[in-house]
């Protein structure tokens, strides 16, 4: 079994910063995000992965390299522009081959690993597995509508779900795949989706699979969501990487190697490495990078230097 991980989106959410640092690539808990993918990956005996990467690819390249420094084995394949997952999965059929694969979006994190569903998996012999997790509110979220442990529909978003069984973002595959990806069609939105290239293969009767995945399951994608998942792997007090700080610290904060930091105080935050930050109030709920000034408090911002968004 091989890893594809998609990680060529621009992170818009977590602008500015994404701006300058490539999302796969941010720090999380003072380690690459991508790290605890290839953590998750390794946990189930899958070493060799191609990251689908975009315009980042320089960086990318650039800072994970073949991969051997995390004991994986990488290959990197370009989306030229930016038209859905499974658009983005096409581009890995050379690498797959005939050989099965775990598809991994690259911003999320997971509790706890995935052994039981590769073995789910691969007993069954199905064309294709999905980690589904159950929530509370599924219309805000793809949707599996089941019969036993096999998928007989997905309904992206519903307004009335018959299902509580959210798409939780890891999908195993066999190489049935590559027969129905030819005639995907767009979605409304424009974007070549990975829950109607699986609603192909229920469509042409092939065995889907639903693996229910009961823990802790993050998408780190905006400011709240990036925080809360900091939070969850930082612990409750200072991570310090290696900083310097000046001031009183509280809970959930994370300083990268190199940051300097002056303030009153500062919670439940995140300073990247190297950052320089002098603030004369206190900062909360904050993504701060660069070389930061304020005069006053900095609360529900993500900053890179003078660029900044405020979050209400």
């Amino acid at each position: 079994m091989k890893g594809v991980i998609l990680a060529a989106g621009k992170g818009s959410r977590l602008y500015p910063i994404t701006h300058h640092i490539p999302k796969p690539l941010l720090p999380l808990g003072n380690r690459v995000t991508l790290e605890y993918a290839f953590d998750r990956l390794k946990e189930i005996n899958v070493h060799e992965i191609c990251l689908v990467v975009g315009e980042n690819e320089p960086r990318m390249k650039e800072a994970l390299g073949d991969g051997h420094q995390f004991g994986v084995k990488l290959t990197y394949v370009r989306q030229p522009e930016p038209k859905g997952l499974a658009h983005a999965v096409g581009f890995t059929k050379e690498f797959c081959g005939n050989d099965s694969f775990v598809l991994y979006l690259g911003d999320a994190i997971y509790s706890d690993g995935f052994a039981q569903f590769r073995h789910q998996f691969e007993s069954a012999g199905c064309a294709n597995l999905n980690l589904v997790k159950p929530v509370e509110d599924p219309r805000r979220f793809g949707v599996a509508n089941v019969s036993g442990d096999r998928i007989t529909k997905l309904v992206e978003k519903p307004a009335n779900p018959e299902s509580n069984l959210a798409m939780a973002g890891l999908y195993f595959f066999s190489s049935a795949l590559w027969q129905v990806l030819p005639d995907l069609q767009p979605s409304a939105r424009g974007e070549y989706e990975i829950t109607d290239a699986i609603q192909l293969l229920i469509d042409r009767g092939f065995d889907v699979r639903a693996g229910i995945y009961e823990h802790l399951w993050f998408d780190t994608g905006t400011l709240d969501s990036f925080l809360d998942t900091s939070r969850y792997l930082a612990g409750e007090e200072l991570l310090d990487g290696g900083s310097t700080l000046s001031g009183a610290h509280g809970r959930h904060v994370v300083l990268g190697a190199g940051a300097d930091v002056e303030c009153e105080a500062i919670e439940d935050s995140v300073v990247m490495p190297g950052a320089v930050v002098r603030c004369k109030g206190k900062i909360s709920r904050a993504i701060l990078a660069g070389k930061v000034s304020a005069e006053g408090d900095i609360s529900r911002e993500i900053r890179f230097g003078d660029e900044l968004i405020r979050y209400e």
